[in-house]
């Protein structure tokens, strides 16, 4: 529901969320080099800030509650790094293994397999076809410009050239009807 990158997903730190505001910042990164993991800025190297819905707000007080459990359980053992993802005992979680892990939900609940970045190309193709302003869709995937945006979905844009036809054609035969 945010569009973000892997990477971003496991840099992110409970610090880096507003849950009452909605809104997280995306601040940190993590990537590995040689299978060991680092902590690196975000892919655009700018920190960015993305509002959240109320259904993931819920969720993510809900996973907050059942992190707070794991911490416990572990005692003076947990490694809090305030990783929002993270292993039952706090250590950042491999990217490998996340992007594992998701391949093991998507083919046990029997769904064409995808990607997990594909959640990511998901999120902005629905964006556009929503009608969110690119600009918007931009900043929250972190990209350098609405250009870059337009440029990777452009395959999304050409199916909407109708429905803007027809729009456009309702709107100035509207406002031909009041003139007259």
């Amino acid at each position: 529901m945010t569009g973000m990158r892997r990477g971003e997903v496991l840099g992110l730190r409970w610090a880096d969320i507003d849950l009452e505001a909605a809104r997280l910042s995306v601040r940190n990164a993590v990537v590995t080099v040689s299978y060991a993991i680092l902590e690196a800025s975000p892919k655009s190297h700018q920190a960015r800030v993305v509002d959240l819905d109320p259904e993931t707000v819920a969720l993510l007080r809900e996973h907050r509650a059942r992190q707070q459990a794991e911490r416990d359980l572990w005692g003076s053992d947990y490694r809090d790094g305030d990783l929002v993802v993270a292993k039952e005992n706090g250590e950042p979680l491999h990217p490998q293994s996340f992007s594992q892990a998701f391949d093991r939900i998507v083919a046990k609940a029997d769904l064409r397999r995808i990607r997990l970045h594909d959640l990511r190309h998901t999120h902005a193709t629905i964006a556009i076809k929503a009608g969110v302003p690119v600009k918007v869709i931009s900043e929250r995937l972190g990209h350098e410009s609405p250009a870059f945006t337009l440029r990777q979905y452009a395959h999304v844009v050409p199916g909407m050239q109708a429905e803007a036809a027809v729009q456009v054609a309702e709107l100035v035969g509207s406002a031909q009807a009041l003139d007259r």
